[in-house]
């Protein structure tokens, strides 16, 4: 061969191979992920869903991407974001919230969408069945609304004294808030237990319901199960500990920061089966096939610290039974 003619192929070459890279990388599959809060307010649950992938053989950035949208709680624009996704034509859409899924369903009936909800995905219309979904929904279902009635157990086991108990809704997720109500009042009927109910749906709410709660002066307070409330549990920790209220919240990153004690599912082992479970769809299974997952794990959080400061002391039973301690 000819030096001219083989600086000629080898340049041809040099040509070729981004060109075959640049294919490769078109052909990554590529995620959609929608959630009505934002990004740094759930980040320790996004690395759980992450490793879902990961135990599915996907590694973000490396054999799969992801297209993130965050309404950043403007629900009102998950609708414009549900749209952004199915147009781009992603493999898979994952969702969380209890009023997501239904948004995105209404966007597509072809793109597979594996949902994170904490009511029963059945009554509230996504899937025929928990075994067989049907259609191109699927998910995971991790009660964190029928659970409120273990929490006013478990709080007022801490509170014994207590008998008026606050409960923090957001009118905004009506179902959720509208079933949370109707369990905390029949279980508060059984224990003997008098309820307010004060409803939140903005920052600017959270704060004149505890001005209400504080000038009603209550026993204990029950934050309700919501994304918003998750996405705000810095200003509720704030509030409650600043006015000395004994607190209830429905998941452990908000008695991590100062919370007085949580009680549901473990919510980030659920993203991190979302994650596998969307993994699997990417492999080739089909949602109408997947059963919806119902959680198994739960866990009791008590801040020990906050018990102190409130002058409450942790009953040996419930030190037992938690399932972290934090000194």
């Amino acid at each position: 061969m000819k030096r001219r003619e083989f600086i000629t192929l080898l340049g041809g070459a040099a040509v070729t191979w981004p060109l075959t890279a640049r294919a490769q990388q078109a052909a990554m599959p590529v995620i959609g992920f929608l959630d009505p809060r934002s990004a740094d307010a759930i980040s320790e649950r996004l690395r759980g869903f992450r490793q879902g992938l990961k135990e599915t053989g996907y590694i973000e950035g490396e054999n799969v991407a992801i297209v993130y949208r965050f309404a950043e709680n403007r629900n009102d624009r998950l609708t414009e974001l549900a749209t952004d996704l199915v147009r781009r034509q992603v493999a898979v859409i994952a969702t969380a919230g209890d009023d997501v899924p239904s948004i995105v369903k209404a966007a597509t009936t072809t793109i597979p969408i594996v949902f994170i909800v904490a009511q029963d995905p059945v009554r509230i219309g996504l899937v025929a069945s928990l075994a067989r979904p049907g259609g191109n929904v699927t998910g995971i279902n991790f009660f964190a609304s029928e659970l409120v009635a273990k929490r006013l157990e478990l709080l007022r086991e801490l509170v014994p004294r207590a008998a008026r108990i606050a409960i923090l809704i957001n009118p905004a997720n009506a179902a959720s808030a509208d079933l949370a109500v109707k369990e905390i009042e029949d279980a508060a009927r059984a224990m003997r237990l008098q309820i307010q109910v004060h409803n939140a749906s903005s920052g600017r709410e959270i704060s004149t319901a505890f001005a209400d709660i504080v000038r009603e002066r209550p026993d204990a307070l029950v934050v309700g199960s919501d994304p918003f409330f998750s996405s705000r549990r810095v200003q509720l920790v704030t509030l409650a500990t600043r006015h000395g209220i004994p607190a209830s919240f429905p998941n452990r990153e908000s008695t991590e920061i100062g919370g007085l004690m949580s009680y549901g599912a473990n919510v980030v082992d659920a993203w991190r089966q979302s994650g596998a479970y969307v993994g699997r769809i990417l492999k080739g299974a089909k949602p109408a096939d997947l059963p919806v997952v119902q959680s198994t794990k739960f866990e009791l959080v008590i801040n020990a610290q906050t018990a102190t400061m409130l002058g409450l002391t942790v009953p040996d039973k419930l030190l037992v039974a938690a399932d972290e301690v934090i000194e």
